[in-house]
This record gives C-alpha cells, structure tokens and sequence, in this order.
C-alpha cells in the first residue's frame, strides 16, 4: 500500500528522485542550451537544472554523463581537459542543430517551466524543505532503531499519506 507506492517512486534516505519533465531525448536541448551560453563541467550541468526547477529536479550523473557523451559523439559538444576534469562545451555543430530545432528546443523548456507550476513556488519550497528534514530525521535513526520504532514511523508515515492525499482529491 503506502510503502508499495513510496519506494517504487521514491529513493528514501538517499534524496527524493523527482519525475523529470522531460521525454526521452529532450534532455540533450536542455544542455546544449546551457552549454550556448557557457563551457560547464557535468557538475555544472546538474546545478543549473536543479536551479532552474527550483530544486524540484536534480538529474543524476548517470543521466547527465552519458547524454554529454553522446553529444560529443554526435558531433554537437567536445570536451577539454580543465584542472584534471573534463569541460564540455557546444561546438558549431551543435549551434547549428539547436538553432535548426530552436522551435522544439524552445517547447522543451517551456514544458520544463511548465512541469514546474511557479504560482505555489513559496509555499512548496516550505513544503520540500520540511520533507527533507523529515527524511534526514528518519535517515539519521534508521541504522539505530528498533523493529517497534520503525513500525510507529511507518504507522505515522502511513497515516500521514492518506491524509495528505485525501486533501489533493478534494
């Protein structure tokens, strides 16, 4: 039930994994955009999409890395070596394929801006943040705690999710 749900969408402990906004290969418009403007370590990459979501999306480096690869394989991106790590960044050829599919690229960032509803963006921000100190509570105890801990959390966790879900089906 609850647990079903929570853990097949969820990473507990380790940061939730938010849905992505994006569809299969949408990604790689995303950076290239980022890359236009600027060469960017992977790392870079992956702060600037969760900036832009707020904090809502924070792709994985197992995401970014490979769709980086990719783009310097196809041509569109090309890395350098920088203080012993690797900066990527837009070569012509990728200008030129952004600059064709600008339309669609564009579309891709607005579903992201979209995916992303700014109207509640305080309050969920409060919201989020509550949740991640929850989850940093639970984490901290879960190596200590007793088999009747971990059932009341998960009594309490149970409870807590029917109540909030009854709230958005109103």
């Amino acid at each position: 039930m609850f647990r079903d749900r929570f853990l097949k969408r969820e990473r507990f402990f380790h940061g939730f994994q938010h849905e992505s906004p994006f569809q299969k290969g949408d990604l790689k418009y995303v950076i290239l955009d980022l890359l236009k403007d600027k060469p960017r370590y992977g790392y870079e990459v992956i702060r600037s999409l969760e900036e832009q979501s707020h904090g809502f999306y924070k792709p994985s480096p197992g995401v970014v890395y490979p769709t980086l690869q990719m783009l310097e394989e196809m041509g569109y991106a090309r890395s350098i070596e920088q203080d012993g790590k690797k900066v990527y960044e837009i070569t012509e050829e990728g200008r030129q394929f952004l600059s064709e599919r600008r339309d669609f690229a564009d579309e891709v960032v607005s579903n992201m801006s979209h995916h992303w509803n700014f109207k509640n963006m305080g309050k969920m921000v409060v919201v989020m943040k509550e949740l991640h100190e929850l989850e940093n509570l639970i984490g901290r105890h879960f190596r200590s705690a007793n088999q009747e801990q971990m059932e009341r959390v998960r009594k309490v966790m149970t409870q807590a999710y029917s109540e909030i879900e009854s709230i958005f089906e109103r």
